[in-house]
């Protein structure tokens, strides 16, 4: 019988390429995978962009985790983009093109 040690990790992993989209890759990692191996099974990243100048934020379901982060089974690795603009000035400039104009 296996131990849970050498138990294989059912992971996924999630990246939003542009707004609207989201594409998914179901992985099976060996025990003591981290982020970054599963960034890099995934091909959704390239290892320049993982440890690049800028490199990308990473996440699992939800809460930024360094790249050397150990996953565990059923574990969702979130890789984010950069915002083009800011959550405040996209909110005013939505409001202003609602509004009614008036009579």
């Amino acid at each position: 019988m296996a131990s849970a040690e050498s138990a294989p990790l059912h992971v996924e992993v999630a990246c939003s390429p542009a707004t609207g989209q989201v594409v998914c890759r179901q992985l099976v990692l060996e025990s003591g995978a981290t982020v970054r191996e599963a960034i890099a099974r995934s091909g959704l990243a390239t290892p320049a962009e993982a440890d690049g100048a800028n490199p990308l934020k990473v996440g699992v379901w939800g809460q930024l985790r360094p790249f050397d982060h150990v996953l565990r089974d059923g574990d969702r690795v979130e890789i984010y983009r950069g915002l083009l603009i800011d959550p405040m000035d996209a909110r005013r400039a939505r409001h202003l093109s609602q509004r009614t104009p008036k009579r």
